[in-house]
């Protein structure tokens, strides 16, 4: 059944517009609190956020939702998404919400939703708020004398950064490394250096300056180009992009050369493989996630399990079939041995566990497969289903036949744009550009 609210990763939208109004947000925390609320204790609700200007507006008013529905709120300020997903299960929550847009630009927002468990709500569980959404009447407003209390929370990124910590390898430190950490202006703009610099790293903080506006703008884990720049600038062993909640990373070696979450999968698969601390035989990612990391782990009689794109379906398989590694290309790397989702700042310290005890350069340790060539673009569209398109169909099916065994064809809408994603990849890279290209040129058309 398909969704009206939420998309691939919560609800998200244009700030102070469709649902991303301080109504909308409103009856969201109403329709969560409704949905949670169950039993006679007190109820909590755990609130974090990034730091795009709009979250002092959407942070009152999914606030006196929650109070209007007789939940406890205790706010926690700028944090990443994945602090929130931990204390929500560290204070016994029985909810925990972050609002961010993650990677999208500050006018953005969004709001990411957490079980008591700590772990994103199912398909199920967001079709169940969005019928409360759709029949308003059916909302339960608490008692005069049951209405929600709300609390700041001063401790909340302390506690982060000793989580954090506490997943980096008790036997070694961080002393003699050079890290560039840029923070995207966003969540972890205070905690990451922070925990790097208390590990032994020498820190070098770039996107760290917030100012409601500037969240992912030219820098963080999808414009790493600064990072890159000032690694090569100050000679640092390796540099980190989070982007804005902190959920992804992005990784620079000693070069300034971009390695992608598909490298950092295969080397923490590896590396956790090789202790005997991996589990499920492989590791889990998307349709997203390169051949030649799938070629790689086969090589190691490990398998690569594929789910459709968004972190949540990653996480669900790794929980129905036992694996302690997932992840997506772009960045978000799933530990559950320490967190219930992505953790771009954890993720980040496997790679520089791996690094130290390797004694080589970044750009050794983390290049460990040959990416088969692969080419991504995007098709705006307005309306419609143009993939239910005749010619767009045998078109498909046309360049499906041409890569045959050699390469993987993915076509998808974007759960958070207006587009059409068009992704191709092989051996043959002139084959792969010429059908990624034909087949935009035929979903533009149809499109129109």
């Amino acid at each position: 059944m398909p969704r009206k609210y939420f998309g691939t990763d919560g609800v998200r939208g244009t700030a102070n517009s469709g649902g991303m109004t301080a109504d909308m947000v409103l009856k969201i925390g109403m329709a969560a609190g409704n949905l949670y609320k169950r039993g006679n204790h007190r109820h909590r609700v755990v609130i974090g956020k990034d730091t795009r200007l709009s979250g002092y507006m959407i942070e009152q008013a999914l606030t006196a939702g929650l109070l209007a529905a007789g939940m406890d709120v205790f706010l926690f300020g700028p944090v990443p998404t994945p602090a929130v997903a931990m204390l929500t299960r560290s204070m016994r929550a029985d909810l925990g919400v972050m609002i961010s847009a993650s990677h999208n630009p500050f006018q953005d927002n969004g709001i990411k939703i957490f079980g008591p468990d700590g772990y994103k709500l199912s398909d199920e569980q967001e079709q169940q708020i969005e019928r409360l959404l759709d029949e308003p009447a059916s909302l339960e407003f608490a008692a005069p004398d049951e209405i929600g209390r709300a609390k700041r929370i001063e401790d909340a990124q302390a506690r982060y950064i000793e989580f954090a910590k506490r997943t980096f390898p008790k036997e070694l430190n961080l002393d003699g490394l050079r890290v560039v950490i840029d923070t995207a202006h966003g969540a972890a703009y205070r905690v990451a250096a922070t925990a790097l610099w208390e590990l032994g790293a020498e820190t070098i903080q770039i996107g760290h300056e917030p100012n409601g506006l500037n969240i992912n703008e030219k820098c963080g884990s999808t414009a790493p180009e600064a990072m890159c720049e000032k690694v090569r600038e100050l000679r640092a062993n390796i540099g980190i992009a989070l982007d804005g909640d902190a959920d992804r990373v992005i990784i620079a070696d000693e070069r300034g050369q971009v390695i992608d979450g598909d490298q950092l999968m295969a080397l923490i698969a590896s590396s956790w493989n090789k202790r005997g601390e991996l589990r499920g035989g492989g590791i889990v990612s998307t349709v997203m996630s390169n051949l030649g990391l799938e070629r790689f782990l086969a090589e190691k009689k490990l398998t690569l399990a594929r789910t459709k794109v968004g972190d949540r379906y990653v996480v669900e398989h790794m929980r129905a079939h036992g694996y302690n590694v997932g992840g997506e290309q772009s960045g978000h790397i799933i530990l559950s041995d320490f967190s219930t989702t992505g953790d771009g700042l954890l993720a980040a310290f496997q790679v520089l566990a791996e690094v130290v005890r390797s004694g080589r350069p970044v750009s050794e340790t983390c290049n460990l497969f040959t990416p088969v060539p692969q080419i991504l673009k995007n098709v705006k569209f307005k309306s419609g289903k143009p993939l239910e398109d005749v010619h767009v169909k045998s078109a498909v099916a046309d360049a499906a036949a041409q890569l045959g065994n050699s390469g993987r064809l993915v076509i998808r809408p974007s759960g958070t744009e207006p587009v059409i994603r068009v992704m191709a990849e092989g051996d043959d890279e002139r084959l792969v550009r010429r059908i990624v290209d034909d087949l935009c040129g035929v979903i533009a058309k149809a499109a129109a």
